[in-house]
């Protein structure tokens, strides 16, 4: 299948390996992938802090740059929820809207692609250690994933999985949510990681960068013995 890729800002920036390992498995189960240099940002973070004229400014680009794809496989759940959900609102009232509506259909996640699209759930990873997952509030609520992450996981030759207690519980990101509640978010990434490290997992899994960089800093100053990793990493590992 030839398919495009998006690769959203927070992968982009603070973990440009979990793209490269994301490729790397859409390569393995016979995708042939292109990466349009052009794009940028889906506009989602101006869109939650209320700048809607500046969403729009990034959404019409987003959609121009991806007018020629027949299907974008995006690293998050997050962003294609977003783009689903929220591009045709942000044109509801402008010719552009029929454009809007159509990339949002093109937009599929990693996991719901590979399970539901390709009905793949086997990619040939090994990585030998006990993990429990995070499901993102968007990936569950948003954009409605929960079941092909661990799919893909119960796969994974020598993981266990361990689910932890209110695993569906937000990390406390929220996006601007943690900069502008930081004592609130603080508290509820505490009793995520808390959750997290009563399991004995060794690794966070989770298919929403933004959730792991939030709990990766909690971890990382708090000194745990847990490490965070993207489902994309994990898929890639042990061939």
């Amino acid at each position: 299948m030839n398919i495009d890729v998006f690769i959203p800002c927070f992968i982009d920036q603070f973990y440009p390996d979990t793209a490269f390992n994301f490729i790397k498995v859409l390569e393995k189960i016979g995708c042939t992938v292109n990466y349009n240099l052009e794009q940028t940002c889906c506009g989602q973070p101006a869109f939650n802090s209320g700048y809607w004229e500046e969403a729009r400014t990034v959404a019409l680009k987003f959609t121009t740059d991806f007018s020629e794809a027949n299907l974008v496989v995006s690293l998050s759940a997050s962003c294609s929820g977003f783009i689903r959900n929220y591009y045709p609102e942000l044109f509801k009232d402008d010719s552009f809207k029929s454009k809007a509506v159509l990339t949002g259909k093109k937009v599929i996640e990693f996991s719901d692609f590979l399970v539901n699209q390709l009905k793949v759930v086997d990619v040939g990873a090994e990585f030998n250690h006990k993990v429990t997952f995070h499901d993102s509030c968007a990936g569950l609520r948003e954009y409605g994933i929960e079941e092909e992450p661990r799919k893909l996981l119960a796969h994974v030759k020598g993981l266990e999985l361990i689910e932890m207690e209110k695993r569906t519980t937000c990390c406390g990101f929220g996006g601007t949510f943690a900069a502008k509640f930081h004592n609130i978010s603080t508290a509820m990434t505490e009793q995520k990681v808390e959750n997290a490290l009563k399991t004995g997992a060794e690794y966070f899994v989770s298919t929403e960068a933004s959730c792991l960089l939030n709990m990766e800093a909690y971890i990382r100053k708090q000194q745990l013995p847990i490490k965070t990793i993207h489902l994309a990493d994990i898929l890639a590992s042990g061939w």
